[in-house]
């Protein structure tokens, strides 16, 4: 990973391209990863190499992922990074450009759909996890009356704090300390609604 900070999309070709159903998940699965191949990465979603192959191709076209130092001997092999942290979509960047914003409104659809579906998946198997894992999974709903500043603050809030775990994470993984790690799911919504 080249940058710490997220990547804003701004543009309409970028904002396409990760909106794909399979791109979505190959960054997802690159990103937790951390560098990975074609081949590795289609065993992760289960599709041909030459088509993981097409969809990174295309992920790095828009600079969402990029090429990575080579892991291994094999020289032919291409390995892959993401070139952020993430990304963000802004609203304000939306504003008088209907194309964009229907793109992240598909996005959006698409993202939801995988979260949803990646929360079914651990409902499913959750027998298959330990207690510890099963007790410590978390499933909350809250309904607060906020301002929109309130919002705001606090999605600024909860990333500082879950960048400061997955920074402390990754670098007690990278001491060497992958004892008991699991891969975690945390999705956060906030939003406005009306009864």
């Amino acid at each position: 990973m080249t940058s710490s900070e997220n990547r804003r999309i701004t543009d309409l070709g970028t904002l396409k391209a990760i909106s794909h159903p399979l791109r979505m998940r190959l960054y997802r699965a690159l990103f937790v990863a951390r560098t990975a191949t074609a081949s590795q990465l289609a065993d992760q979603v289960d599709e041909a190499v030459s088509l993981v192959s097409y969809h990174l191709r295309k992920l790095a076209e828009h600079g969402l992922i990029e090429e990575a130092e080579t892991q291994s001997a094999d020289g032919r092999e291409r390995w892959w990074q993401p070139s952020s942290y993430g990304f963000s979509i802004r609203e304000e960047d939306l504003d008088g450009a209907p194309e964009l914003a229907a793109a992240s409104a598909a996005f959006g659809r698409t993202v939801n759909a995988q979260r949803t579906e990646m929360h079914r998946r651990f409902l499913d198997e959750r027998h298959t996890w330990s207690e510890a894992w099963r007790s410590a999974a978390l499933s909350s709903e809250w309904l607060p009356r906020l301002t929109s500043a309130e919002l705001a603050a606090l999605g600024e809030e909860l990333d500082a704090v879950l960048r400061k775990y997955d920074a402390r994470a990754r670098a007690a993984e990278a001491a060497g300390e992958t004892e008991g790690r699991e891969n975690v799911a945390v999705h956060l919504l906030g939003f406005p609604y009306r009864g």
